[in-house]
């Protein structure tokens, strides 16, 4: 069964930075797209970043844009998220997720529903202090 594994959360004050890494466990696999998601407590599991297989397409929320920077590396099928200036309210749940190569793919189309994706990660917490 394939799982993906989050690392690099932890505690930081704002304006400081975290790099978050996600890659598989258990047996080998092909994704196309890749995201980052997070959830807050009491509020929903919402799009943070995604970025298409080649790499070439990226989307970034609103909230984050400027300030995150997602890449990937296929040849590890691992993507990272960098985030910079971070804010009290990027406290947070970080789960990364990928999709399927076997699904319908477009290297045009930003997917950032939760239902677009097969596999997630357990997550990784990551907390801001004012």
């Amino acid at each position: 069964q394939v799982q993906l594994v989050e690392s690099g959360g932890g505690l930081v004050q704002a304006g400081g930075s975290l790099r978050l890494s996600c890659a598989p466990s258990g047996r080998t696999f092909s994704s196309s797209a890749m995201g980052w998601f997070r959830q807050a407590p009491g509020k929903d599991r919402d799009i943070v970043t995604a970025i298409s297989r080649s790499g070439d397409n990226t989307y970034y929320s609103d909230s984050v844009k400027g300030r995150f920077t997602i890449s990937r590396d296929n040849a590890k099928n691992t993507v990272y998220l960098q985030m910079n200036t971070l804010k009290p309210e990027d406290t947070a749940v970080y789960y990364c997720a990928a999709r399927s190569e076997r699904r319908y793919y477009s290297g045009s189309y930003s997917y950032t529903r939760g239902n677009d994706y097969d596999y997630w990660g357990q997550g990784t917490q990551v907390t801001v202090s004012s």
